[in-house]
Order: structure tokens, then C-alpha cells, then sequence
């Protein structure tokens, strides 16, 4: 991938994702990086032999062309839903960046740090379900647990603040 940056941004569709996505978007992608959405599928059973091999490297980097596509993405049990696919077909055309996917399969904490360093990314945005203090000590976060254990730059979309050591822009 070349001298480009490589900007992972953590989504499974939810409201949360979607806010860290256009934070992503709109603060810290620029022309000629490329914006990896990397998502991360519960551990399970699955079949088809290329799903299992999968799952233990994750998927190949799925293009936008073939992640648009519902015929292609069924195959890996994935539905994006419209607002992810307009976020990222609008950035991709006006910012001029190459829009990738990469799946994992497992522990969403454990994968996400993981594709830190199977991708490369040279940072991720993950957003933040906003848990108070107690649900979040009882309940743990992934988002606490990557900024925590990642071996690159995170940034938290609630908090939408980079590690001030870095100037992403």
C-alpha cells in the first residue's frame, strides 16, 4: 500500500460505529489514504470451507466494490447496512481514498488489536457505546481494552481526541 496512510475505523453497523465512521471521515482521512473498516463476527461454527479458513487470519481486504455488493457479502454472513455504504461511497469519491473491509472472527477486543498489526493500520478509530463508570467496570469496554493494548494510535470517537503526541493532519 505504498507511503499511504492506513486509517482503520472499527464498525459493526451500530449507531456508535456509524458516529466514529464520519468522525473518521470528516477529521482525520485525507486524499490518498486508504480507510480500512475493519469488523469483527462472533466465533462460530461456519461451514463453507473459506470461512473457516478465515478464521484465524481474517478475511482478505475486501474492496468497496465487492462490500457494496449483497450477493458477494452474503457469503460471509455480512449485511453493511445503506448509511455505512453511503459514508464510505461519498468519502471515497470526494476525498479521493481507497475504502477496504477486513473481517475477523473471535473476540472483538482481542481481533481489533490484532488487525493492528495483520493489516498493518497505522491508527484506529473505534467508537464508544458511552457506558457510565459502573456499567463499564462490570460489563468491561472494547474500546477501553484497545486503547489500552494497541500498538498504534487509537482514538475514541466520544472523545474525538488523537494522542496528542501525533498530528494525523
Amino acid at each position: 500500500m505504498g507511503d499511504c496512510r492506513r486509517v482503520g475505523v472499527a464498525v459493526d453497523f451500530s449507531p456508535c460505529s456509524k458516529k466514529a465512521l464520519r468522525w473518521a471521515v470528516d477529521n482525520l482521512v485525507r486524499s490518498g489514504d486508504h480507510l480500512i473498516l475493519v469488523t469483527v463476527r462472533p466465533e462460530g461454527y461456519y461451514e463453507t470451507g473459506e470461512m473457516q479458513l478465515w478464521e484465524t487470519t481474517g478475511s482478505p481486504l475486501i474492496p468497496l466494490s465487492d462490500f457494496s455488493d449483497a450477493h458477494i457479502m452474503k457469503k460471509y454472513e455480512l449485511n453493511p447496512d445503506p448509511e455505512t455504504l453511503d459514508i464510505v461511497s461519498t468519502a471515497a469519491r470526494q476525498k479521493e481514498i481507497i475504502v477496504l473491509m477486513k473481517i475477523f472472527w473471535g473476540d472483538a477486543r482481542e481481533k481489533l488489536c490484532e488487525s493492528i498489526d495483520s493489516i498493518p493500520l497505522d491508527c484506529l478509530v473505534i467508537g464508544n457505546r458511552g457506558l457510565g463508570k459502573l456499567k463499564r467496570a462490570i460489563m468491561g469496554s472494547v474500546s477501553n481494552f484497545v486503547v489500552n493494548h494497541a500498538a498504534c494510535p487509537v482514538t475514541d470517537s466520544e472523545c474525538a481526541c488523537l494522542l496528542p503526541e501525533l498530528d494525523w493532519r
